[in-house]
């Protein structure tokens, strides 16, 4: 469509989103006129924005207001108009120094990068992390809803990974509590692969001393848990309250937090993964371009980064309101993949 646009229409077009970008308020006519480098009336100005609005570009907010972009419009400017820039050599020795002291732990790697991705960017940022098997530190079982359990657990890095797994509706709180003392007594200290076979070499052959409910409870548990065969990870959200503050409206909170708890679901974390796999390089994703950010008024700017093999292991990206600065968070999202891929692929070298 950006090819249907002459010159005029594009310039005024660029200067509508980068006005919205910058203020996050509708741009009338005359305001325009003064802004565009070329001499315009503010009536030409207006016969051009009636166009773009009615290929779907633009929107008026309010009947008297100004115009603002809409989600098309939004993506066609990203896709097509946006200058996108290199990151200073400044800002490349700070993030990477902000990233840095972290090469004996991938999961402090990734804490520090979703930390410094959501400083810089006054957004949320996320991380979708390999899967390891690190030691662990903590297991808990949690009734979550009728036939529902929440199992936690946590690394001696910190990583907290949850799963969601179904239980029969009548079973006691007792055995939750139970399951949870069982395996924290053998898993705490080891990895999940490393215990898993001791763990139901010792079911089968009931040595473990456990009632038949929590026994089935215990072993649900531990196939929620490495049934994902290691192909998935976890998800490393930060930076939220960026986007809870930046939100004017009691809706657009609600909304917001209904994108944080899609978040911590498992699928969704695949999904983020899918979207940067789409093609090489950095892809952005704004408001009703995907299901997960539809009703949340939000953008996603996500690049997925690969081991040693080649292969692509996890992803990292920026969530932030449609308005965000793409040009400065765009270069900053790509350094940051780079970084944590050279890391994965040689942790040992800085």
């Amino acid at each position: 469509m950006i090819n249907e646009l002459n010159d005029r229409s594009r310039q005024i077009f660029r200067e509508i989103v980068e006005s919205f970008v910058e203020t996050g308020e509708p741009v009338g006519s005359r305001t325009l006129a003064r802004r565009l480098p070329v001499s315009l009336s503010p009536a030409t100005v207006r016969n051009v924005m009636a166009d773009l609005e009615d290929l779907g570009l633009l929107f008026a907010p309010h009947t008297s207001a100004g115009r603002l972009p809409t989600e098309i419009g939004l993506q066609l400017y990203v896709d097509g108009l946006l200058e996108v820039g290199n990151l200073t050599a400044e800002e490349r020795a700070d993030i990477k120094s902000r990233c840095a002291g972290t090469s004996d732990s991938v999961e402090g790697l990734l804490e520090k990068a979703t930390a410094t991705l959501s400083g810089l960017a006054q957004c949320a940022s996320l991380v979708v992390a390999p899967k390891t098997d690190t030691p662990l530190k903590h297991i808990e079982f949690l009734h979550l809803s009728p036939g529902r359990a929440l199992v936690i657990l946590v690394t001696e890095q910190g990583v907290v990974e949850n799963r969601i797994m179904e239980i029969p509706t009548d079973l006691p709180a007792s055995a939750l509590v139970q399951a949870t003392n069982y395996l924290s007594a053998r898993l705490v200290g080891r990895g999940l692969s490393e215990a898993y076979d001791d763990i139901m070499d010792e079911l089968e052959g009931q040595r473990a001393q456990l009632d038949t409910l929590t026994a089935k409870l215990v072993e649900a548990g531990l196939a929620t848990w490495a049934g994902d065969g290691g192909e998935s990870g976890s998800l490393i959200v930060r930076g939220q309250a960026h986007l809870l503050e930046d939100a004017s409206l009691v809706t657009d909170l609600e909304r917001i937090r209904g994108l944080f708890n899609a978040l911590e679901t498992k699928e969704q974390m695949l999904r983020i993964l899918s979207m940067a796999d789409r093609a090489d390089g950095v892809q952005i994703f704004i408001g009703a371009d995907n299901n997960l950010f539809d009703m949340s008024g939000c953008s996603l700017v996500v690049r997925s980064y690969r081991n040693s093999q080649e292969q692509i292991i996890g992803a990292v990206g920026v969530i932030g309101p449609t308005r965000m600065n793409y040009a400065r968070i765009i270069p900053m999202v790509d350094y940051t993949a780079d970084l944590i891929g050279r890391a994965m692929a040689a942790p040992a070298d800085d």
